[in-house]
């Protein structure tokens, strides 16, 4: 999901990075004293589980929790993804830090999508009924950051249009293992702390 630098054309880097500073303006406006440890933990979570990487053809796959961040964050996820980001990128060189910008928002606005969309309905219910809402929402984030990472690539050059069905279809078993992680996650967090998913699903 690491887009590395060089890869895309300069309209879409500098699009990317524009597009990221909104959303992290965002984010930081809507993230209170009260969701900093949640956010340092999601960020943390991402940062750790995107650094195992399972290779596939040229390319590698690996999980992103961007769902559950979205899921607990809204908008908020929008900086605590990029933190995990740039660390990965200036620790481990990881994508890199001219398309910062465009990763964070390859995976951030799915997952406030994801956020917007099963937030409120994973409130609602039994908390059986809220893991299955979440881990439909893990799968979407997953889903949408594959078409947005393959859209990235795609319009930067014709060249790229192989590696872009490649990313997609890779992604398959990992939109399932998220959908399952997130489901758990998300039953589990009901159970305990079920405030939690009120307040994210309102941001």
């Amino acid at each position: 999901m690491h887009i590395v630098d060089g890869a895309l054309s300069n309209p879409v880097v500098i699009g990317g990075a524009v597009a990221a500073a909104g959303g992290i303006s965002m984010g930081l406006r809507s993230l209170d004293l009260d969701r900093i440890p949640t956010a340092g933990v999601l960020s943390a979570s991402f940062f750790v589980a995107s650094l195992i990487h399972v290779p596939i053809g040229p390319s590698s796959v690996h999980l992103i929790l961007n769902g559950m961040a979205g899921l607990l964050l809204g908008w908020a996820a929008f900086p605590a993804l990029f933190v995990g980001l740039l660390l990965q990128a200036v620790f481990f060189g990881f994508g890199g830090l001219t398309v910062l910008g465009i990763n964070t928002v390859n995976i951030a606005l799915p997952a406030v999508v994801a956020g917007l969309l099963f937030g409120r309905l994973i409130a609602r219910g039994t908390p059986l009924q809220g893991a299955i809402w979440g881990g439909l929402g893990g799968a979407f984030a997953i889903a949408a950051t594959t078409g947005m990472v393959a859209t990235s690539l795609a319009l930067s050059g014709d060249e790229f249009l192989p590696a872009a069905r490649l990313v997609f279809f890779a992604h398959i078993p990992v939109m399932a293992i998220e959908a399952i992680l997130t489901g758990f996650a998300v039953l589990l967090a009901r159970k305990v702390k079920p405030e939690l998913f009120v307040r994210g699903a309102t941001t």
